[in-house]
C-alpha cells in the first residue's frame, strides 16, 4: 500500500490531477464498535489487522458519530445530512423519493456512480444487511437506498436471509423471541460459522471482480459484529483467557437525569437471569465475549485487506474504516448504546490514502461522521456535493495537528453539542446537562446550573448547527 505517487497523494498537496486515474474507495463499517482497539489505547485487544491499517492512516481518535442507533448514524454516513433518529431513516428517504423526487439529494454512493464508479455494497452497510425491506429484509420491491448500488448483496447461508443473519449466532441459528436466544456464545468453529465469515467472502468476491475493470470502484462493506448477540468463533474468545480487563469507568447509574436508559436491547436476551450491572463476574464474561467479537472482526478486516493487495489495487484504494456509533461496557450502569454520554457518540474513524503524509500519525481534531461524504469526494478528485453538511477531513489528512470542529448528536428525546473542553445535552423538556472533559469526573458531573453562561453560548452553537 505504499508504492507509487497516487492520484490521491496529488489530491491532497493540491496539484494536477488531469492525467491521474481515479482512486478507488473501499469503505469498511463495523457495527457496534467502540474505539475498542488496540491503536485507540485499548492495550488487552488483539486487533493486530486494524492496527496495522492505522500504522499507515490518519486516525481520528475524537470522532463522533451523529446518533447512537445504526439506521440514523448510517443516514449521515451515507447522505452527508443529519436525519430522523429511527433505523427506518433510509427506508424514509426512500418514501420521499418515490413521492418526489425533488429535494431529495443523491446519496454518497449514488454521487461516486454519477462519477463514474461502479459502486457495489457487501453486508450491512445501510440499516438492513442487503439493503432491501420487507419481513425477512429480502424484498427486492422495497430498496433502502434507490440508485445508489449497482449490486447490493447479502450472502446468508444457512441463516436463510438477511433477518436471520443479522442477529444470527452460529451454523443458521435464527433469533426469534430474544428472550430463548443467548446473548453470549462462543462456537468451536471456523470464521464462517458465523455470518461475518459469509460477508467477508462475498466482499473478497466482488473485490477480484471490481478489481478486474477500467472503471473504478466504490465498494461498502458492512460487518456486523461486535452487534449483539456476542457470539465469536471460541478461538477469538480463547485470545482473552486470563487476560486482566481494566476496571470499568464510572459504572455508576447518574444520580440525576440523564439519557441513561435500562439496557433494554442487551436485557430482552437470555442471560442466564444474570445482570451485568450487579453481578461483576458476569459483566467481566460479556466484556471479554465483546472483546472476542471485536478480534473476529479485526480478522475479517484482515482478509479484505490482504486481497486487496493481492489484487493490485492498494495503490490506488481510499480505505476508510468506521464503528457506526459507540457501546457502553458498563460506563454510566449502561449496556448498550442509544444515550447521548461520550460512549454512545464516539466510535473509530481510520481513514487510508496511499503515499498520505504523516501516515499512523493520529489527530485529535474533533470530527463527526457527516464529515465523511465530502472527505471522500475530495480524496477522489469529486466535485463535493453542495448539500453537505458536513466539513471536508482534507486539512486533518494533510496535517493532524489540524483543528477540528464541534460534532452534535441527537435521538429522539435529546441533543448533544461536543466542543474540545464539553459537552452539553439539552432535553426536549428543557434540561440541561453539561459535562467538562478537562475535569477527571468530566460526565459524571452536571455543570449547568453553575454555569449558565456557558450553557447559553452552546446551545446557541447547537441551535446553528442542527435543524
Amino acid at each position: 500500500m505504499r508504492r507509487l505517487l497516487s492520484y490521491t497523494l496529488l489530491s491532497l498537496l493540491g496539484l494536477s490531477t488531469a492525467l491521474a486515474q481515479k482512486p478507488n474507495v473501499l469503505l469498511i463499517c463495523i457495527d457496534d464498535l467502540r474505539p475498542e482497539l488496540k491503536c485507540f489505547g485499548a492495550e488487552y485487544i488483539h486487533s493486530p489487522n486494524i492496527d496495522r491499517l492505522a500504522s499507515q492512516s490518519r486516525v481520528f481518535t475524537r470522532h463522533y458519530t451523529n446518533a447512537p442507533t445504526c439506521g440514523a448514524s448510517r443516514f449521515t454516513l451515507l447522505t452527508g445530512q443529519y436525519g430522523p433518529y429511527t433505523n427506518e431513516a433510509l427506508f424514509r428517504r426512500a418514501d420521499e423519493l418515490k413521492q418526489s423526487p425533488i429535494g431529495v439529494t443523491p446519496s454518497m454512493p449514488e454521487w461516486f456512480r454519477q462519477h463514474g464508479y461502479t459502486t457495489v455494497s457487501v453486508g450491512k452497510v445501510s440499516h438492513h444487511p442487503g439493503g432491501r425491506g420487507g419481513d425477512d429484509w429480502d424484498d427486492s420491491s422495497k430498496i433502502e437506498m434507490p440508485d445508489a448500488w449497482d449490486r447490493h448483496l447479502m450472502p446468508s447461508g444457512a441463516w436463510q436471509h438477511p433477518r436471520g443473519i443479522m442477529h444470527g449466532l452460529s451454523n443458521g441459528q435464527i433469533r426469534n423471541k430474544p428472550s430463548q436466544f443467548d446473548v453470549l456464545e462462543a462456537f468451536d468453529g471456523d470464521d464462517s460459522s458465523y455470518p461475518d465469515g459469509l460477508i467477508t467472502d462475498e466482499a473478497i468476491k466482488q473485490l477480484s471482480q471490481v478489481s478486474k475493470t477500467e472503471k473504478p470502484f466504490f465498494l461498502a462493506v458492512g460487518i456486523i459484529r461486535p452487534h449483539l448477540p456476542f457470539g465469536a468463533p471460541k478461538k477469538y474468545l480463547d485470545l482473552y483467557d486470563g487476560v486482566e480487563l481494566p476496571p470499568i469507568p464510572h459504572p455508576n447509574k447518574p444520580s440525576y437525569t440523564t439519557t441513561w436508559h435500562g439496557s433494554g436491547e442487551f436485557m430482552r436476551y437470555n442471560r442466564w437471569q444474570r445482570d451485568p450491572r450487579q453481578d461483576a463476574d458476569f459483566a467481566d464474561m460479556v466484556r471479554r465475549h465483546y472483546a472476542a467479537c471485536v478480534s473476529y472482526a479485526d480478522a475479517q478486516v484482515g482478509k479484505i485487506l490482504k486481497h486487496l493487495e493481492s489484487s493490485g489495487q492498494a495503490d490506488n484504494t481510499i480505505v476508510l474504516l468506521w464503528g457506526d456509533h459507540g457501546w457502553h461496557l458498563g460506563e454510566h450502569a449502561i449496556w448498550g448504546k442509544h444515550a447521548l454520554f461520550e460512549e454512545s457518540l464516539r466510535s473509530p474513524l481510520i481513514i487510508y490514502a496511499p503515499n498520505m503524509p504523516k501516515q499512523g500519525k493520529q489527530t485529535t481534531a474533533i470530527v463527526e461522521t457527516v464529515d465523511i461524504f465530502p472527505t471522500l469526494c475530495d480524496l477522489a478528485g469529486l466535485k463535493k456535493p453542495d448539500f453537505s453538511i458536513g466539513r471536508s477531513l482534507l486539512p486533518q489528512l494533510k496535517d493532524p495537528l489540524t483543528q477540528g470542529h464541534s460534532a452534535i448528536g441527537y435521538t429522539n428525546k435529546a441533543r448533544t453539542i461536543r466542543t474540545d473542553r464539553y459537552r452539553l445535552i439539552q432535553h426536549r423538556n428543557g434540561h440541561m446537562e453539561l459535562y467538562d472533559h478537562r475535569k477527571p469526573d468530566a460526565e459524571t458531573n452536571n455543570l449547568a446550573a453553575k454555569h449558565p453562561e456557558i450553557v447559553d453560548t452552546l446551545k446557541a452553537q447547537l441551535d446553528k448547527r442542527k435543524k
